[in-house]
């Protein structure tokens, strides 16, 4: 029996589509160009992938790196085209965990004697304004600790700096986004987690029909302030636990990230809530773009509440 033709199976698609009791899924394709007539200015932007050994920066290490390097609109953040595409591969000098391959896939043959091109990746990167990566949390150390450049560049997270929840979805992980927007993808290799991530984030969010990129932009443009509650009483770390705040164990020091917005009401909550409404020292890391979601410091400055 012949395989049916797309026409046929896009009529199929169509039919089943239009029945509230079915929803249908297309494979991802790679698209290079989604707009042809444009205004406005030009930038360019890359989405990074890394597929490691495992998941401590200092111990583990890359063995795939992907980047796709797009072109945008930067008033409306609209994706225009992709304009550079990289895919490498690199030995790690040692085993890959089982437990790692069971990912992504990767062997030790596959490998082999192989050596990520950092002329190339230096050749991408040139004159980007953000780089994007769906966890920037993890993929930053990783990147900065094997490529130092990345630590000069502006960094994104598409994970944490737009809004899912509130746009109605009830996941954050890229492959349910992807499939509750209607396509699916070959999940854990580092160039098609790529390509999934620029067309998720090209499209309108669902509830606020703002441009996910754009949305990005504007939020990673906002420094983010992390609160450092200098000699709490220790009779309050349940309070501040409920209230989100982490215990950083190498300070001995509870802490929040927040936006810059809300700053001035966690700050009043803390001086009311924890300090008892007495005077009391916190400290004030900014982290900008280029800090955030690394693990090097942000400039700081102590605050009397």
């Amino acid at each position: 029996m012949s395989s049916p033709a797309p026409s046929e199976l896009a009529a199929a698609a169509a039919l089943l589509q239009s029945s509230p009791d079915y929803r249908v899924l297309t494979r991802l394709q790679y698209t290079d160009t989604f707009v042809t007539e444009h205004s406005g200015t030009i930038a360019s932007a890359v989405v990074v992938d890394t597929e490691t050994t495992g998941t401590v920066h200092t111990a583990d290490q890359i063995i795939e790196l992907g980047i796709v390097r797009f072109d945008y609109i930067v008033e409306t953040g609209q994706i225009v085209r992709v304009s550079d595409v990289y895919s490498g591969l690199e030995d790690p000098g040692r085993p890959i965990p089982p437990q790692s391959t069971a990912i992504h896939g990767i062997t030790d043959l596959m490998v082999a004697g192989q050596r990520l091109d950092e002329a190339r990746i230096l050749q991408i990167l040139d004159g980007v304004t953000i780089v994007v990566a769906h966890n920037s949390g993890f993929d930053r150390p990783f990147l900065e600790t094997r490529l130092p450049v990345f630590a000069s560049l502006r960094w994104g997270c598409t994970w944490a700096q737009i809004p899912w929840e509130a746009e109605g979805f009830s996941g954050s992980k890229l492959e349910y986004l992807c499939t509750t927007s209607g396509f699916f993808f070959d999940a854990h290799r580092s160039e098609t987690d790529c390509r999934a991530l620029l067309e998720l984030i090209r499209r309108p969010l669902p509830r606020s029909g703002v441009i996910a990129f754009k949305h990005l932009l504007d939020t990673s443009a906002e420094p983010t302030l992390r609160l450092w509650a200098i000699r709490s009483p220790f009779e309050t770390k349940d309070v501040l636990r409920e209230r989100g705040w982490r215990w950083q164990g190498e300070r001995r020091c509870w802490y929040r990230t927040v936006s810059r917005s809300a700053a001035v009401e966690e700050s009043e909550w803390l001086k009311a809530a924890v300090y008892g409404g007495k005077p009391a020292q916190i400290e004030v890391e900014v982290l900008d773009a280029k800090v955030l979601y690394s693990h090097r410091p942000g400039p700081t400055k102590t605050r009397v509440l």
